[in-house]
C-alpha cells in the first residue's frame, strides 16, 4: 500500500504529489489514448477527431464514475455528513483512541473534546475532490458512452467501428487504474487465508472495515489477510485488452464485434470478481453489487448486439458466384 506514489518540493511552489490512484489512472487514459490514435488510421478514421474524443470521453468518464459512487457505493451520507457533522466521522490512519486536545490528532483531524475522539475538518466540497478517490467505473463507463455517440453522430463518424476501438482501450486503461487502487488500499476483498492473501497496514481502509465488524481481536491488531481484488481486476482487464487486441481484432467479421465482445467479457469478469471484494461499494439483498445489477442487463445487451450486428453484416455480404452447371460444355 502507497498512496502517494511519487513526493517531492519545488521552490516557491513547494510540495507537489502525485496520488497513487490519479496517477496510475492518468497513465492508463494516456496509453488509451496513444492506442486508439494509432489505430484509427488502420480504420480509415480522422485521428484528430479520435483524440479529442478521448479527451471529452475522459471529463465526462471521470464525472458520471464520481456521481455514481457518491449514489450508489454506500458513501452518500458521509459526504452529506462532511459537510453538516463532521464530528460523526471517526478520523482515518493511525489516531489515538482517545483525545483532548487537535494538536492530539495530528496535522490533518479535529478533536471533538466532548466525545473524545478524531475526526476531519469540515469539507462541504468533497464530492467534487475526484483526486482523494472514489470512482465507480460503470458510472464512467455511461457518462462517457453517452456523449461519446452524441460527438459521434455530430460529426458523422463510423459508429460501431470507433467503438469498437474503444474495445481494446478501455481495459487496457483499466489495467493501469486498478493497479492504482492496490496501492491506495481501496476495492480490498474479503478474508482469506489462502496463499494468495495479503495484509494491508493498520490504519488503512481494510484495517478499518475489519475493526469495525469486530474481526480483529483488539484495536492495536494488525489486519487480516484478504483477497488481493485490486490484481485480480488489473489482471482480469489484462487479459481481456490481449483477447480482444490479438485476439477478435484481427479476425473481426463486422464492425462493432470487437465492442460488444468486450461488454461479455468485462460483465463476466467484474461479476466474478465482485464475489470475491468486500469494500463498501453498494451491496443490496446481503449478496449482490450495484455493479452486479447493472453487468446482469449489460450481458444480456451485449450478446443480443453481438447477434443482431453479425445477422445483419451476413445480409450484406454479396452471394457467393454459381460455378458452371454439371455437364455444362
Amino acid at each position: 500500500m502507497k498512496p502517494i506514489l511519487w513526493a517531492f518540493e519545488l521552490p516557491v511552489i513547494g510540495k507537489v504529489t502525485f496520488p497513487s490512484y490519479f496517477t496510475l489512472l492518468a497513465v492508463g487514459f494516456g496509453f488509451a489514448i496513444l492506442l486508439t490514435w494509432r489505430e484509427s488510421k488502420k480504420l480509415d478514421i480522422d485521428p484528430d477527431r479520435i483524440i479529442d474524443l478521448n479527451l471529452y470521453m475522459i471529463i465526462f468518464g471521470v464525472i458520471g464514475a464520481r456521481v455514481l459512487h457518491v449514489i450508489a457505493d454506500g458513501h452518500f451520507m458521509d459526504y452529506v455528513n462532511m459537510c453538516v457533522a463532521p464530528e460523526t466521522i471517526p478520523a482515518e490512519g493511525n489516531v489515538p483512541a482517545h483525545c483532548t486536545t487537535d494538536a492530539q490528532c495530528g496535522d490533518y483531524f479535529l478533536c471533538d473534546v466532548a466525545a473524545g475522539h478524531c475526526h476531519p475538518p469540515r469539507d462541504c466540497l468533497l464530492a467534487l475532490k475526484v483526486w482523494r478517490g472514489g470512482l465507480s467505473y460503470y458510472g464512467g463507463f455511461i457518462f462517457s458512452v453517452a456523449f461519446g455517440l452524441y460527438y459521434i453522430y455530430r460529426h458523422r463518424m463510423p459508429m460501431w467501428r470507433v467503438t469498437d476501438l474503444a474495445a481494446y482501450a478501455i481495459p487496457l486503461g483499466l489495467f493501469w487504474g486498478r493497479m492504482g487502487c492496490y496501492l491506495n488500499g481501496c476495492c480490498f476483498g474479503k478474508v482469506t487465508d489462502s496463499r494468495f492473501g495479503v495484509v494491508f497496514p493498520k490504519g488503512g481502509a481494510t484495517w478499518r472495515h475489519q475493526r469495525d465488524l469486530g474481526l480483529l481481536p483488539h484495536a492495536t491488531a494488525a489486519a487480516l489477510a484478504v483477497h488481493p481484488t485490486q490484481l485480480y481486476s488489473s489482471l482480469t482487464n489484462l487479459a481481456i485488452f490481449a483477447v480482444l487486441y490479438w485476439g477478435i481484432r484481427p479476425r473481426r467479421r463486422f464492425d462493432g464485434q470487437v465492442f460488444w465482445w468486450f461488454g461479455i467479457l468485462y460483465a463476466v469478469g467484474r461479476s466474478v470478481i465482485e464475489v470475491f471484494r468486500d469494500d463498501d461499494r453498494g451491496v443490496f439483498f446481503g449478496f449482490i453489487s450495484t455493479s452486479q445489477i447493472i453487468s446482469i442487463p449489460w450481458l444480456a445487451l451485449s450478446f443480443y448486439m453481438l447477434r443482431r450486428l453479425r445477422r445483419a453484416s451476413l445480409k450484406k455480404e454479396p452471394p457467393t458466384p454459381e460455378g458452371p452447371a454439371p455437364g455444362a460444355a
